[in-house]
């Protein structure tokens, strides 16, 4: 049974969400399993949540978190683009994988930008836990890159990312949010040996190799 300090937290919390937020876990969970399945209407769910989580994290002062929504919005449409156009061959983009040394470059990145955007909001803004803000929001926009290019490690980064992002969002009080990534880990994983299992099967196709 639940103490009475708990279940208090607990209605508390439910009480403070909006159907602006359930919306947007709602969309966001569907272009998660949407992308799993490599299907195109994934990109319509994430410009649709996009655009309320835009606001949702203004109004918590996750400043960066709030910006990274615009990249998404942006990233939305290139996603779609990217996952219907075809090359001069006609064939579609492929799941392929990153080289180390491309995975190197991509953390040298995220842990630069984070730091340096981590500095300035801690110092000029009144942003909440500015460096933690920064990795989730960096790492994220690496990560959505990767999606978008069908890079199969994407799932792997996710995890990493979306574990931090579970403790940002209930220190913010979006607490539907932040059970939407405890779900988002456990969806990750099995994304990742989904797109895995069409990866190795796209190696033994003739002419489903792809570039990078």
């Amino acid at each position: 049974m639940l103490s009475p300090e708990i279940r208090e937290a607990l209605a508390s919390a439910f009480a403070a969400m909006t159907l602006w937020e359930v919306a947007a876990v709602v969309l966001a969970l569907a272009y998660l399993l949407l992308a799993m399945r490599e299907s195109i209407l994934c990109w319509y769910a994430a410009f649709a949540s996009t655009a309320i989580y835009l606001f949702l994290f203004w109004d918590v002062s996750l400043v960066m978190e709030s910006a990274l929504q615009i990249f998404y919005l942006a990233i939305a449409v290139y996603g779609w683009w990217q996952w219907r156009r075809r090359k001069g061959d006609g064939e579609t983009l492929h799941i392929h994988r990153w080289s180390s040394a491309t995975h190197l470059y991509a953390f040298a990145a995220v842990g630069v930008l984070t730091l340096v955007f981590g500095y300035v909001l801690d110092n000029y803004t009144s942003a909440a836990l500015p460096y933690l803000d920064s990795f989730t929001t960096w790492g994220a926009v690496v990560t959505t890159y990767m999606v978008t290019r069908k890079v199969l490690e994407n799932w792997l980064y996710w995890i990493v990312i979306d574990g931090a992002a579970i403790y940002l969002y209930l220190d913010r009080g979006l607490y539907l949010t932040a059970l939407l990534f405890v779900l988002y880990v456990i969806l990750v994983v099995i994304g990742f040996f989904q797109w895995y299992a069409l990866y190795r099967q796209q190696q033994v196709e003739p002419g489903q190799a792809v570039a990078v």
